[in-house]
């Protein structure tokens, strides 16, 4: 008599409702469809969307351990110009190289996430890193070697925000736990500029308080979702009220072993590792 052993469950077989997004399948049908919608979201929208990733027993273990964890985090307030790099007032002080943003969130860092929590587990599963490479057409990518930066809990409590700014990776990866009782939404302008036109008068208009383009992002709990933010504009409206915006950033790149300065550690996590 011939038994038939089944392979083991994935570490994260309970962080992820596989019957819905079968990462672990990459042979199936179902796993091709899923990369294709993924990719023509992206293709469309600058941004790819899966709701109800996490299981509701994931969100809700994360939801708990981030508030354990919340006094342990590193409360950032800065002001920042929407490209992270020195105020420019050459051309003027509402030039977009000059104007000021405001960003304050609370980070918890990767080495202060439990190798047992359900985003870690999920993280460093080749899975969901090969996944990712195929939504965006990667041949292959790497999760970060950084200590501090490769996962993060961001807590967004009343009053803080994230100000404009276009990203320096081309791309990002976020699961979010809680949106708060009000405002704290994720507002993008996708495709706003490219690699050969900056479009200063188009991103002009959005610091004025033009929304023409801004699309205003509706995020469950549990889904998440990739986001190509080096050419779209973007921001977290402030925060209003007692409950917090919660969300995990998971950090990806083409080359191995990527890290952040010892300067850029200090100022996202108030030390350097």
């Amino acid at each position: 008599m011939t038994t038939t052993t089944r392979p083991p469950a994935p570490g994260y077989g309970d962080v992820v409702d596989l019957s819905r997004y079968p990462i672990n399948d990459p042979a199936s049908p179902a796993y091709q469809h899923l990369v294709q919608a993924c990719q023509e979201q992206l293709r469309g929208q600058g941004l790819a969307q899966l709701a109800g990733f996490l299981t509701p027993p994931a969100v809700s273990e994360m939801l708990a351990l981030a508030s354990r964890l919340a006094p342990q985090g590193w409360a950032s307030d800065q002001a920042h110009t929407i490209y992270f790099e020195p105020a420019d007032d050459s051309g003027g002080p509402e030039h977009p190289r000059a104007a000021l943003q405001h960003s304050a969130k609370k980070a918890i860092a990767y080495d202060q996430i439990p190798a047992s929590a359900p985003i870690r587990r999920l993280y460093e599963s080749d899975d969901l890193t090969r996944f990712i490479a195929a939504v965006l057409g990667k041949p292959v990518l790497y999760r970060s070697a950084d200590p501090l930066d490769a996962l993060e809990i961001a807590i967004f409590d009343d009053g803080d925000e994230l100000g404009w700014h276009f990203d320096n990776s081309e791309f990002s990866v976020t699961v979010m736990y809680q949106q708060p009782e009000a405002c704290g939404d994720f507002e993008y302008c996708p495709g706003l500029r490219t690699s050969h036109d900056e479009n200063y008068p188009g991103v002009q208009e959005i610091l004025r308080g033009h929304p023409g383009g801004v699309i205003r992002l509706v995020t469950s709990p549990g889904t998440l979702a990739v986001f190509r933010g080096q050419h779209a504009l973007h921001r977290v409206t402030p925060v209003t009220g007692p409950s917090p915006r919660i969300n995990s950033v998971l950090t990806y790149g083409e080359q191995p072993d990527m890290k952040l300065s010892k300067l850029t550690q200090e100022l996202f996590y108030g030390r350097a590792v």
